[in-house]
């Protein structure tokens, strides 16, 4: 039996170029997925906001997983589901800054989002004031600039971590957030599309660029590793037979995307 497919993607310097945020070189893979009814999850340090903003700009309806896994929207008709579903992971977005703010007294520097506005997000994230401030609209996780030097931010690591917090690194920002991750997220949507579709085999796989990718990419049946500015510290176990593009960006995702597609007998 032909298994069902489910691919979970980060965006930024994944799906979308790092510097233009552009998918059109994906456009072709991204294409082919739709007309197989293969569902494309966006699992990303993106807000609810910015996804659904960014499904709508390419034609898409579909569940998906904001800030790093802090929670799983799934639209009315999907999955079976009539109404939204908006399920909610780890700490909340006020326990965070209160953690950070203490970080801050005791001399760690850094600016948070907290600490920008909107126009200085855009100006750090090239993307438009309108889209900085859906940038700034979060649930559970904290995105900031570190401003001190190597060993502070070791430091500033263990400090979270005793304070039940982690600091991941993605594409372009340092995350603040709960101990939660990606996989969490994709883990929980895959038990949901298994009992909507019932027997049928399912194979999930999953595309990032960098280490806040990591966990996704090792709880996935085949992690696909897209070359990127941070992509060399994405290691995984050799038992994972990780994929790794050889083009950056949607280029890479586009290949690797179409070529699995193939492999799993889809036209």
């Amino acid at each position: 039996m032909q298994p069902r497919l489910i691919v979970f993607t980060d965006l930024d310097g994944t799906l979308l170029d790092h510097d233009s945020y552009s998918w059109r070189a994906a456009k072709p893979a991204m294409a082919r997925l739709g007309a197989n009814g293969i569902p494309l999850i966006f699992n990303s340090s993106k807000t609810a906001a910015e996804i659904i903003e960014l499904q709508s700009r390419m034609g898409l309806r579909g569940p998906f997983i904001a800030e790093n896994g802090a929670a799983v929207v799934i639209p009315s008709g999907c999955v079976g589901n009539v109404e939204e579903e908006v399920v909610h992971v780890g700490r909340s977005y006020e326990e965070v800054v209160r953690t950070l703010l203490v970080q801050r007294e005791s001399g760690a520097r850094f600016r948070s989002f907290d600490d920008l506005s909107a126009e200085q997000v855009a100006a750090l994230t090239r993307l438009t004031v309108t889209g900085a401030a859906r940038a700034k609209q979060r649930l559970a996780t904290v995105p900031l600039v570190w401003d001190g030097t190597e060993e502070e931010l070791a430091q500033f690591r263990e400090a979270l971590a005793l304070a039940g917090l982690k600091l991941v690194q993605g594409g372009r920002f340092w995350h603040a957030m709960g101990t939660f991750d990606k996989a969490e997220g994709a883990r929980f949507l895959l038990k949901r599309y298994q009992e909507h579709y019932g027997e049928a085999p399912l194979v999930s796989i999953a595309l990032g660029d960098s280490p806040n990718d990591q966990c996704m990419l090792e709880a996935a049946d085949v992690p696909v590793v897209i070359r990127g500015v941070n992509s060399d510290q994405v290691q995984l176990p050799s038992s994972r037979h990780a994929m790794r593009s050889l083009k950056p960006g949607p280029e890479g995702w586009n290949e690797c995307v179409l070529n699995l597609l193939f492999e799993y007998g889809y036209q």
